[in-house]
């Protein structure tokens, strides 16, 4: 009776699978996911994350962070291709940047002839109406790295749990994206996911999953994803200008998109923090914290010993090298809010800069030499 009961089952599966709606959307979503490999690796900063595609040309959307900060950024293809890539224009602001796949002979930007069928158009899906609380949802990623070649990313079933405001921080200050997002119960933000799809049960694009932060309101992790509609108000100055996800991806696929201008003060080595770095050894060393200064900024700021700073006022800092070029605008007076990586947790800390004390060496940015 049992062996009838265990093969009955089994002619069964294949019909039960083929009744699952959620089988082909999962199938075709993947063929739209990219798996992103990078600069990281060490000290707990992963050196992968997900990408979305979003047309035949190859140009995908996934989250500004560290891994991006590579000369080598790789990307596998659903259907098992390695191929390399670049990142044309990043937002802070929007959390968001978009990149293309590389083929050889062609420049950034330019049409490669990939011809891929399978992608998202964004102008379109961001028009379309948005989730409401108590929908299913399904968040597409390579959360932890399960994947690689044409192995199949994670997908987690959950609901809406809301779409509100974001607010969000690393410790104790806002995220640099404060607006409308989706909440969802299912842990979704985990390591390696930011930058994959949220689609609805249809497999319709909803919006990205975003970073790992945490809820200023309720002291929790948050998961949540940034829609395809999004918008923010951008500052220069006295001027203010709107812009959304879907015209900086148009823009930035047209190569017209013109980042946010911070400002800039006078050349030199800007405000001093107190902060000592780790041998800059390599082209792009991780800005590590290696030492703090006794009342210095950064320890009054509550910096440590082995901190990874990750971005100054919302602009990511790849390298000792970008840190320094970022630290040029600044100066004494001035406040900055550093995000910084602490363990496997991100915290948010304000610094006042200072004078530099008379008779400490200020710092330059040096690389190793050339190899011949």
């Amino acid at each position: 009776m049992l062996r009838r009961f265990c093969l009955l089952a089994l002619l069964l599966a294949p019909a039960a699978r083929a009744a699952d709606p959620f089988v082909d959307v999962t199938e075709k979503t993947n063929q739209k996911v990219l798996k992103v490999f990078g600069a990281g690796g060490f000290r707990g900063a992963t050196n992968y994350s997900t990408g979305t595609l979003i047309s035949a040309d190859g140009h995908f959307l996934t989250v500004a962070s560290q891994t991006l900060d590579t000369s080598e950024l790789i990307v596998h293809l659903a259907d098992g291709r390695r191929m390399k890539a670049v990142v044309l224009v990043t937002e802070p602001e929007l959390d968001a940047a978009l990149c293309q796949i590389k083929v050889d002979g062609k420049k950034p930007g330019e049409p490669t002839g990939l011809n891929l069928k399978d992608y998202f158009d964004i102008e379109a899906e961001a028009k379309r109406p948005h989730a409401e609380p108590g929908d299913w949802v399904l968040a597409f990623s390579n959360l932890f790295e399960i994947a690689m070649r044409n192995e199949p990313v994670s997908v987690m079933q959950g609901t809406v749990m809301s779409y509100s405001k974001l607010h969000g921080r690393r410790g104790i200050f806002d995220f640099p994206y404060t607006g409308d997002v989706y909440v969802v119960d299912a842990i979704t933000n985990g390591p390696g996911a930011g930058g994959g799809p949220l689609t609805n049960r249809k497999g319709e694009l909803l919006g990205f999953i975003g970073r790992e932060i945490k809820n200023s309101l309720s002291e929790t992790w948050i998961n949540y994803a940034i829609p395809t509609d999004a918008t923010v108000t951008l500052r220069d100055g006295d001027k203010t200008e709107t812009v959304s996800l879907p015209e900086f991806v148009r823009l930035g696929m047209q190569g017209k998109y013109k980042p946010r201008i911070r400002p800039v003060a006078a050349s030199g080595p800007g405000g001093y923090t107190g902060i000592k770095f780790v041998p800059n050894v390599l082209d792009r060393t991780p800005p590590y914290i290696d030492e703090i200064m006794p009342g210095s900024p950064a320890e009054k700021g509550g910096l440590l010993v082995n901190d990874l700073v990750s971005f100054i006022d919302g602009e990511p800092i790849y390298s000792i090298k970008s840190y320094h070029e970022y630290m040029k605008r600044t100066r004494a007076d001035m406040t900055v809010r550093l995000e910084v990586r602490r363990g496997d947790n991100l915290q948010s800390v304000e610094l006042k800069l200072g004078e530099w004390p008379k008779g400490m060496l200020k710092p330059t940015v040096t690389l190793p030499p050339e190899k011949k």
